[in-house]
């Protein structure tokens, strides 16, 4: 779909698929490229060499294929319209893997056993969130 609008590279669909999903979506290069991969195998994408960079373009029969389902497709996007933006949990969980990285590195053992703690119990707690909804860190 995004595609229709002008070709793009890898990097570009990315950051449009973040961008109209308000940051909630934010595909990797290891789900963009093997996707571009089987479009340009299926004949619905051109890949070319621009500048070093691969851009991809809808070939007629790409084209066609988004216009056929056109009217029986929704937009992937439009859930994401009127939503709250997202909390950035990625970078959150970068910050606390960089953390976690320096106490391995140079904490002593006591600090790692209870930075081990520390995780499971994050972990613990973010599986109960998802089965109680409202679980907080105190409960």
């Amino acid at each position: 779909m995004l595609l229709t609008e002008e070709p793009m590279h890898g990097y570009q669909l990315m950051q449009a698929i973040a961008d109209r999903s308000g940051g909630r979506w934010t595909p990797s290069p290891g789900a963009i490229y093997p996707t571009i991969n089987q479009l340009e195998d299926e004949g619905l994408v051109t890949v070319t060499a621009e500048a070093g960079r691969k851009l991809v373009t809808l070939t007629d029969a790409g084209r066609g294929h988004v216009a056929e389902r056109s009217e029986t497709s929704t937009d992937p996007f439009a859930g994401f319209a009127n939503a709250e933006p997202a909390t950035d949990l990625r970078g959150l969980l970068e910050e606390l893997h960089g953390a976690t990285r320096q106490v391995a590195r140079s904490g002593s053992e006591e600090q790692r056993t209870a930075a081990a703690k520390i995780l499971t119990d994050a972990r613990r707690s973010l599986y109960l969130l998802l089965a109680n909804g409202s679980q907080t860190p105190e409960a």
